[in-house]
């Protein structure tokens, strides 16, 4: 890599030199103050360990080890000279977050965690016509979703069952299809329990057939409990390699459905496109739009209507219960139970009842879920439910975009097994408790430096962001989470080049960190069109590690570039 050439108008070349990567100038302070005549020995790398990069266990053995291990020219084999220490932090194995595998503690009841949430599990596209399969499940699956939601429905014939979208025109995939694929591919990614979330709308004989299918494709596999319903969750650690069933009776769906369709036909088409190029959207005060999960006021699988063998399969029981946000609140010290609340309805319901659903959360189980007129496949900002405690943000995760880009952040976490513990403050008990609309004093600073990024020479396309000259990349970054802390900030253009250098410096100010995600996205420059995406990366901030850091960039739909990545410098004070 040494030159490229652009033609321009179909008559003249542009030529550019493509220089290799070169270390930052924050780089070479760095490197010019742990060295001697331009030579690093272990000792001085054993003192940059302890003092940037925190490691303060760092020892002389392991320091030679590094510069055994990263130095190709035998001449340096005692040290670093300033291209090899530049590569050596270029390609560290230590990852930016901390430590990469399953450190929270998982033996608490499932309700003290996030869980990383499925919404219609089965759709490949949008909501309305798009077909039903069980590969964007399998693709969940082995992106670490925890929750997969089905919704299951007779077929025309009324002998067998079907997973589809209700009142769409969804194409539909067999539910014993779905099923065999979660038994394969569950625990791909994480041995800790997968929720099977089933919206009924089945007779008591399909229901009975169900069971049996659960039964006869899940065996030992599947948990239920002892008790018709739990006093208290078991914990993520006690239900390993196990899979659990969630529903509530389904007499109220029709009606529901009903309900829906009239209601989104009052709505205009949704504008908050998802696309990369639109913000977080916040809370807003819309009308409430309805859904046609979780409508109805029934409250437990206790009517005689529900097969009792399909009403035995159930460990997490679900439903609001009658009355209104006060009733479903209540928290019951004898059993736990699911509640399910629309976007908008949890946005609504933390302006008045913030406290309240904080305390609910600690002993049951919040999901949210999208708005029914997010026909697109959209996701909401997932930071409303995670500040207010709920434990299952349930996301279209067959779609893309910046509030999908959060929620795969917060789950890159605890190792990405899917379960991450929820701060100390959301499980405190207490009449008053974390109230998510108060103003806090500052906790914690966050201090970034981005020094360089490289890679997308190797990764694309080199007329992909310019036909007649090398990208212009720019930086974005920031912080997502609660109101006083989200702010977005932007870097410097670095003009016609594939491994732009910014050295520049941020500092945020949290008063939450705990909830806050480090927002990081690359785009190129465009002055004729839209800007053009070039990586993002989301990292929850209590796990990342301090000290200069190799960050993998990844694309638009979540997938991990191989060769794009930021150099960049992580403190705290």
């Amino acid at each position: 890599m040494s030159k490229q050439t652009f033609t321009v108008c179909f008559c003249f070349r542009r030529r550019f030199r493509i220089p290799a990567p070169e270390p930052p100038a924050g780089i070479k302070s760095l490197f010019d103050k742990y060295s001697v005549n331009d030579h690093m020995t272990a000792d001085h790398l054993r003192r940059f360990l302890v003092e940037v990069q925190k490691e303060e266990k760092a020892s002389i053995e392991g320091a030679e080890a590094i510069i055994r291990n990263n130095s190709s020219v035998i001449f340096h084999r005692k040290g670093f000279n300033l291209d090899a220490f530049f590569r050596y932090l270029l390609g560290s194995s230590v990852p930016v977050l901390s430590p990469h595998s399953v450190h929270h503690d998982m033996t608490a009841p499932l309700s003290h965690y996030f869980i990383f949430t499925g919404h219609n599990s089965y759709l490949t596209g949008n909501q309305l016509s798009s077909d039903c399969s069980d590969v964007p499940i399998i693709q969940a699956l082995e992106r670490g979703v925890r929750v997969i939601e089905l919704d299951i429905w007779p077929n025309s014939t009324n002998d067998d069952v079907l997973v589809l979208h209700g009142m769409t025109l969804t194409a539909p995939v067999e539910l014993s299809t779905c099923f065999k694929s979660i038994k394969k591919y569950a625990f791909s990614a994480s041995d800790y329990p997968v929720v099977i979330t089933l919206e009924d709308h089945l007779t008591i004989e399909l229901q009975a057939k169900v069971a049996e299918m659960v039964h006869q494709i899940f065996g030992d596999m599947l948990f239920t409990p002892e008790k018709e319903c739990l006093e208290e969750f078991p914990s993520p650690e006690s239900l390993k390699k196990r899979v659990i069933i969630s529903t509530k009776p389904p007499k109220e769906y029709l009606k529901a459905e009903k309900t829906k369709a009239k209601e989104d036909g009052s709505h205009e088409k949704d504008s908050s496109k998802e696309a990369w190029g639109s913000e977080i959207p916040t809370a807003r005060d819309d009308k409430d739009d309805s859904d046609e999960d979780d409508s109805d006021d029934d409250e437990d699988l206790h009517s005689d209507d529900v097969a009792p063998e399909y009403r035995s399969l159930i460990a997490i029981h679900a439903g609001k219960g009658k009355g209104g946000l006060d009733d479903w609140l209540k928290v019951n010290p004898d059993k736990v139970r699911r509640l399910s609340l629309s976007e908008h309805e949890l946005e609504k319901a933390a302006k008045t009842h913030g406290p309240q659903i904080v305390r609910f959360t600690q002993r049951n189980i919040l999901r949210v879920y999208p708005k029914g007129i997010r026909f697109d496949s959209s996701n909401y900002n997932p930071l409303i439910g995670w500040m207010n405690g709920a434990q299952m943000v349930a996301f279209n995760m067959q779609g893309y975009g910046r509030s999908l880009w959060l929620m795969q952040g917060m789950f890159r976490g605890n190792g990405g097994c899917g379960y991450v513990k929820k701060p100390d403050f959301l499980l405190t008990d207490g009449h008053e408790g974390f109230d998510p609309r108060v103003k806090l004093p500052v906790k914690m600073k966050l201090k970034v430096t981005i020094f360089m990024g490289e890679g997308w020479y190797y990764e694309f396309k080199h007329t992909h962001f310019d036909a007649y000259s090398p990208p212009d990349f720019y930086v974005r970054i920031g912080i997502g989470g609660v109101g006083e802390d989200s702010v977005m900030k932007k870097s410097k253009t670095m003009e016609d080049s594939w491994n732009p250098a910014w050295n520049e410096d941020f500092e945020f100010s949290l008063t939450v960190p705990e909830l806050a995600m480090l927002r990081i996205e690359v785009h190129e420059n465009d002055v004729s069109e839209k800007d053009d995406f070039a990586g993002q990366t989301c990292l929850p901030v209590r796990e990342i590690n301090k000290g200069i850091r190799s960050v993998p960039l990844y694309s638009q739909q979540g997938d991990l570039y191989q060769s794009v990545k930021l150099l960049m410098w992580f403190d705290t004070v």
